[in-house]
């Protein structure tokens, strides 16, 4: 018989062999196994960081949505928990939201502790005698997620609709009440409604068409975040998913800065106007987390894939992946106020040795980073261009395969390039270049770029510009080389550590 260390020992090196497939993200939470999209019910409570998210317990294409479920201490550390709500009597599990019911405002709780209580949509496919049907629904929990009761009265919310769908829920202090935020798809409208109990739901009223308009509106979520970093001046950020129609095609996001009152959101801009949340092609069905300390900056996550493509990635035996969880808030600019990203300060605690350099020998600054790069790393640059017209960072190369990430000053944008990334043949939609406007007023270009196996994120300017995009590299393409065309930048500063696997622990 195995000794107690021994086995834990084992159990451990066995959990890390599962997570080390190639394309598996190291720092990114995926499901050991099957498919996964939406990230559903971020919450924080007693302690833990709760994940759910759609889930085919069956197998790695769509099918019998489920809620998944993973917990973490930190945000980058997670334990994948039992499926939370299955699908079941041919409902499945659709996309929602959880709450911290504190006061027992909903009638679930028990022992006089405050629970969980779960508002999602539940999906009714068509059958012969009746069309498709969406309806929003409540489960709970008293035992720190761990199981879940379907409430009998269910549903709650029901509009004899096919497209009516995922709820965020959240309580305003400014009405005294829950409020959820819940999509018309092909309507372009997000609907508020109000509640005391979360049972019973009123009319407030609704948002939109605005903005972009070309394909569903899905997955809403209204957050209040700080501007320039004040905890005491905030604005509200509308977020909305768009499917297909996102800016780099197929699924993306949008967002609207305004206030709410309790009742209605105002937007800041014209109905015209649309900014995008992500310019990358993968990340989408963004939440922030509920019931975070007042303290904490707001922390988003987002599913990073594609609907034109997420069926096809070649990934096994899972098949979906979430983004890096990422502080969020507001940025006063000369445009108006603009939504800035970074990821959370959690990820510093996975670093390794730092590596710094600094000068303007191009050739010089490629022969320190050989060999220190790999495929999982952090990478901060600020280059003062001078002169300089266009510059690029090759990254995860090997021979006659990179993914690039440049700055084109003519053009005044940066982009990500993944056509000659590696596997790019199972969708035409999937190889290609991005771009997003970027102007530097001052010539100083600063990049934050998260490399993990098979996922970028490219964050500009302090947050100012995200993108996200998966990408798969053969085996091996683990350099790293900067390049530019006519004169060197005037000056490079470069910062680089390797990220260690979260999974290893």
């Amino acid at each position: 018989m195995l000794k107690p260390l021994a086995l834990f020992a084992l159990t451990a090196l066995f959990a890390h062999a599962q997570y080390n497939e190639p394309y598996r993200p190291q720092f990114h939470f995926s499901p050991k196994t099957n498919w996964t999209n939406d990230p559903n019910g971020l919450v924080y409570f007693d302690g833990e960081y709760h994940v759910f998210y759609q889930y085919n317990p069956f197998g790695d294409t769509w099918g019998h949505m489920s809620w998944g479920h993973a917990v973490s201490p930190d945000l980058i550390h997670w334990q994948e928990l039992p499926v939370a709500l299955a699908e079941e009597n041919g409902v499945m599990i659709f996309t929602g939201s959880i709450v911290v019911d504190e006061r027992n405002t909903s009638g679930f709780c028990s022992d006089g502790k405050a629970c969980l209580v779960a508002v999602y949509t539940g999906h009714t496919p068509k059958s012969a005698t009746a069309n498709t049907l969406q309806t929003q629904n409540l489960a709970y929990s008293n035992d720190r997620g761990r199981t879940w009761t379907k409430f009998s009265a269910n549903p709650v919310l029901d509009l004899k609709m096919t497209d009516f769908r995922d709820p965020h829920v959240f309580w305003s202090a400014a009405g005294s009440r829950w409020v959820m935020a819940v999509a018309l798809p092909n309507e372009h409208k997000v609907l508020f409604y109000g509640a005391s109990d979360l049972k019973h739901w009123s009319k407030l009223s609704e948002f939109g068409p605005a903005g972009a308009v070309g394909g569903q509106w899905e997955c809403p979520t209204l957050a209040e975040l700080p501007v320039d970093g004040s905890p005491t001046r905030t604005r509200f950020v509308l977020k909305i998913g768009l499917n297909p129609g996102g800016l780099q095609g197929g699924s993306g996001e949008q967002y609207f800065v305004g206030t709410f009152d309790g009742t209605k959101f105002t937007n800041d801009n014209p109905a015209t106007t649309t900014l995008w949340t992500d310019y990358g092609k993968d990340c989408y069905c963004a939440l922030v987390f509920n019931g975070l300390p007042r303290t904490q900056t707001p922390v988003m996550l987002g599913w990073m894939n594609n609907w034109q493509y997420a069926g096809k990635v070649p990934t096994q035996p899972w098949r979906g992946q979430m983004t890096l969880p990422r502080q969020v808030g507001l940025k006063t600019t000369p445009a108006g106020l603009r939504l800035v990203q970074q990821p959370a300060a959690i990820l510093a605690t996975l670093r390794g040795e730092r590596f710094a350099w600094s000068g303007q020998n191009v050739q010089e600054l490629n022969t320190a980073l050989k060999a220190k790069a790999g495929t999982g790393y952090e990478l901060q640059t600020s280059i003062t261009l001078g002169d300089a017209q266009k510059i690029e960072w090759k990254l995860l190369a090997s021979d006659g395969a990179w993914t690039t990430v440049g700055y084109d000053r003519a053009k005044g944008e940066i982009y990500l390039d993944r056509t000659r990334s590696g596997n790019v043949a199972f969708s035409k939609d999937f190889p290609g270049r991005i771009t997003a406007p970027l102007t530097l007023p001052a010539g100083v270009l600063k990049l934050r770029i998260i490399v993990d196996r098979s996922t970028l994120e490219v964050f500009a300017q302090a947050g100012l510009v995200a993108m996200t995009d998966l990408t798969y590299p053969p085996a091996g393409a683990n350099n790293i080389e900067f390049t530019t065309e006519g004169p060197a930048p005037k000056r490079t500063e470069v910062e680089l550590w390797p990220l260690t696997s979260a999974w290893r622990r």
